[in-house]
């Protein structure tokens, strides 16, 4: 599986689900059960790798503002719900954490931010498809903290100054 192959069933699965993550999980679950367990496995490096990639001090300081306080098993399930919103939203917040007021139609702190689910598909399905658990990807392993610049999350000032779109937008929701 390519990383085109990889966003094309990111992307599949949240149109199917509406938007909705824990369905998006289900759906991307199924999905996984119709490749071999090697394509199982390269969809789980892919998914891993981006959420490797995601652990960065300035996205949690987006996270925490759009979910009003962020733990970090909350930015775990973040960067996984992050992931399944696909290619175009989860590039831009790399690029820009703050863009996520732009690229985010509309956000449910009820239901959005969470896709603790969708980080769990892939061994869901490799060990559906084979009775065994998901094996070492061989990729390199998670950073033991975030890169970047820590984020004061208790400070409004600067979170209103770091993202000052996000802090427009959802800043009731703190």
């Amino acid at each position: 599986m390519d990383e085109t192959e990889f966003w094309e069933l990111i992307d599949a699965t949240r149109e199917a689900a509406e938007g909705d993550p824990e369905e998006q999980a289900d759906l991307l679950v199924d999905r996984l059960l119709q490749f071999d367990p090697d394509m199982v496995l390269d969809f789980a490096r892919h998914f891993e790798a981006r959420y490797n990639r995601a652990y960065r001090w300035d996205l949690w300081g987006a996270a925490s503002l759009l979910l009003g306080g962020a733990s970090d098993d909350a930015f775990d399930y973040f960067r996984c719900w992050l992931i399944g919103q696909g290619r175009e939203v989860f590039e831009g917040a790399l690029h820009d954490p703050d863009s996520l007021a732009e690229l985010l139609d509309e956000f449910d702190d009820e239901m959005d931010g969470d896709g603790e689910e969708l980080g769990y598909a892939a061994d869901e399905a490799y060990e559906r498809l084979t009775g065994t658990v998901t094996p070492d990807l061989g990729i390199a392993p998670a950073p033991g903290e975030p890169s970047g610049t820590p984020v004061d999350f208790e400070n409004d000032g600067t979170l209103a100054d770091r993202y000052p779109a996000l802090w427009d937008r959802f800043r009731s929701q703190g």
